[in-house]
């Protein structure tokens, strides 16, 4: 397989997924205590998630990227069951999650070095994670407030290493962080990585859509994934500058839904029932949309090594 982007079940071909949502969560544990092996109560989690996911792909869902980092709830093998059992295509990750104050990161990584953690996450990307045999589908990170600390610099540059062995899309949770996004290009440029191997997640909380286009114009893929009805207006503003500048191409659309952490819901549906209308009736085409919602995570989660 040439072009391949590679789910919990194994590498799919990219323009077969259909409608894609790049950052969501099936399950988490997210506010809970740290753990490297997650428990669920696997029927509650299994009499919720499999119907709604069903439900999702009567809307036309295809796919889905489970942001779920390692040590908060990133589970494989309940992922590869749940795709089966839903119909759908999905992604998990390698990488660690630095936000919520480094919660989340593990204690090695504190004191390793890069290329030390990114042989970590490529041996998950080469022999699988643990000993399921399932193969993450892109890298996660993320960063608290501010400037970069010296750990999500470290994780920052792992990533960059890790993309080059591998392939695998970079998301960062960045949101209301220009600064720190110009520190993440400017890593990834000195490893190498071209911007498009690169994720600015929850730039929709960016209030203007200057500091977002000026990433896209050195070629980072922006996140605007917290579809909600108070949000709503916020990103058909951004989308309509960014379709104004002629990048729609490197705008990817999601949620950060949750379907269950720690028993709460935080649904996925809302692109389908409110927002694709509101986009056709803001003076979207067809094309337009299937851009942002098809071809662009498509393109994004494609595994290749994107270079200077």
């Amino acid at each position: 397989m040439s072009d391949m982007i590679m789910t919990v079940t194994g590498p799919v071909t990219p323009d077969t997924l259909g409608i894609f949502l790049p950052h969501e969560h099936v399950m988490s544990t997210f506010g809970a205590d740290f753990a490297r092996y997650p428990f669920y109560p696997v029927a509650e989690v299994w009499s919720r998630v499999i119907p709604y996911l069903r439900h999702l792909k009567t809307l036309g869902l295809g796919a889905v990227a489970d942001c779920t980092a390692a040590y908060f709830g990133r589970h494989p093998e309940l992922l590869r069951r749940i795709s089966v059992e839903s119909g759908l295509s999905i992604l998990t990750n390698t990488g660690y999650y630095a936000a919520a104050g480094d919660r989340y990161v593990p204690p090695h990584a504190f004191t390793e070095t890069p290329a030390q953690i990114a042989a970590r996450w490529t041996r998950e990307w080469q022999d699988g994670i643990d000993e399921t045999g399932i193969r993450p589908g892109f890298i996660k990170t993320a960063i608290d407030e501010g400037p970069l600390s010296e750990v999500d610099a470290r994780l920052v540059r792992a990533a960059a290493l890790t993309h080059l062995q591998t392939g695998l899309l970079i998301q960062t949770h960045t949101g209301d962080n220009p600064p720190a996004a110009t520190q993440i290009l400017t890593i990834l440029r000195e490893e190498g990585v071209s911007a498009s191997g690169w994720v600015w997640v929850h730039a929709h909380q960016v209030r203007s859509a200057e500091p977002l286009l000026k990433a896209a114009e050195q070629g980072a893929w922006v996140s605007l994934d917290n579809l909600t009805p108070e949000n709503a207006s916020h990103i058909l503003g951004l989308l309509q500058a960014f379709k104004h500048a002629g990048r729609l191409g490197q705008v990817l659309l999601s949620h950060d839904g949750d379907l269950y952490c720690r028993g709460d819901f935080r649904p996925f549906e809302y692109l389908f029932t409110d927002f694709l209308p509101q986009m056709r009736t803001s003076g979207f085409s067809d094309e337009e949309i299937r851009l942002v919602t098809v071809s662009n995570p498509a393109r994004a989660f494609t595994v290749q090594v994107r270079q200077l």
